[in-house]
């Protein structure tokens, strides 16, 4: 198969990559990070007008690709500039929206594609330990509408966000796939609150308490009961944009050290020069082109018409970039040396976001576990 790209993602992946190392430094991005916004309104819209936000999205829904290679291409050139706007659930309740919402529903994305609004996906709850139907907080019908109850954890921009895709359950036990319904619920109904924090790798995120949460009839997206299919659907994309993500993240902590070993001298001779560490960034490299053989696969089957087969090239993506992403990050701050771990050093800030990329959205035991689960069973 040809993996190459077409002339018009070749042009957004090096529009966005000369805009980020020109526009969005290290220095803007720890700034950005360390906000009490967590994120820039003026480079999301910057973004927006280059269309970063555009690509993930189908024509049909106003984008200008939304295909599995379009996200890699857009989410490796963040992941090159640890960027830290909300691409991430942009994309996923953007696309829940997309997939199973009204004409009318459907008339938010345009804010979301102008860069102008952040919708977040408010579905990950305290006990859910990444399992995708685990879901407590309860729906129930209350007149012409329905009242919400529960929590929901580490939701993206929960203080900024102006609209949440909620799930929660209107029928079925905790951990049943059938019964679980999304619900469009804007930020300030009485009863939602949100208690904010900083992330361990930049930016925010918040905890959801809803209590009583009375939203109207029009606020259900899709059907009652349907929504285990379309956050599968919608995560998967968030799980291939994560893996592209921390592709970039290697190959930028690659090149800076690459760069390390051919400047910094040990006994009069750069130390890239000694066989041992050659070895050993050998080994990175190829590391690093496992990683992106699978994104690469992911991506080629985000659009499989046969679950299993998606599902499993996820997976086993996600597994992939686990195990990678850890062995890239300890090993390039141990070439460093002790300087590697300096908080001034961008270094440890990419290693730090590998680290947290495979905790987001089931770590690589999860997706192991899942990736065995989901193989075809013999007659």
């Amino acid at each position: 198969m040809n993996f190459d790209h077409t002339e018009d993602r070749r042009m957004l992946s090096d529009m966005l990559k000369r805009f980020v190392a020109e526009q969005y430094g290290f220095a803007v991005r720890d700034r950005i990070a360390g906000s009490p916004e967590g994120y820039s309104a003026e480079f999301w819209q910057r973004y927006a007008e280059l269309g970063a936000i555009g690509a993930l999205f189908a024509e049909a829904d106003g984008g200008l690709g939304g295909g599995g290679f379009d996200i890699a291409v857009v989410f490796e050139a963040l992941g090159r500039g640890l960027v830290v706007e909300p691409f991430l659930d942009a994309l996923m309740a953007g696309d829940a929206i997309a997939a199973a919402g009204t004409p009318a529903q459907k008339q938010t994305l345009a804010d979301l594609l102008a860069g102008t609004a952040i919708v977040t996906l408010a579905h990950a709850e305290p006990q859910a330990h990444y399992e995708l139907a685990r879901v407590a907080t309860r729906a129930q019908p209350d007149g012409d509408g329905w009242c919400l109850d529960g929590a929901k954890a580490v939701v993206a921009q929960a203080e900024h966000a102006g609209l949440f895709v909620v799930s929660a359950r209107t029928a079925g036990q905790d951990d049943d796939a059938e019964g679980i319904s999304l619900f469009l619920v804007p930020a300030g109904t009485p009863g939602l609150h949100v208690q904010g924090y900083p992330l361990i790798d930049g930016g925010r995120a918040g905890d959801l308490t809803l209590a009583s949460v009375q939203v109207g009839a029009d606020a259900l997206l899709g059907r009652a009961g349907a929504g285990h299919a379309v956050l599968e659907r919608s995560i998967g994309k968030g799980l291939l944009a994560l893996c592209a993500e921390a592709v970039g993240a290697m190959d930028a902590a690659r090149d800076a050290t690459l760069e390390y070993l051919q400047t910094r001298k040990q006994f009069g001779v750069p130390i890239g020069r000694f066989q041992a560490l050659q070895h050993r960034m050998a080994d990175v490299l190829l590391e690093i082109e496992q990683a992106r053989s699978a994104v690469i696969n992911a991506a080629a089957q985000l659009g499989h018409a046969d679950r299993q087969v998606r599902e499993r090239a996820l997976s086993a993506a996600k597994v992939t970039i686990g195990r990678v992403g850890t062995l890239v990050a300890e090993e390039c701050i141990q070439l460093h040396g002790g300087i590697g771990m300096t908080w001034e050093l961008p270094l440890a800030h990419y290693a730090k976001r590998l680290v947290m990329i495979d905790h987001q959205l089931g770590d690589e035991d999860h997706h192991l576990a899942r990736f065995i689960a989901l193989a075809p069973q013999e007659a």
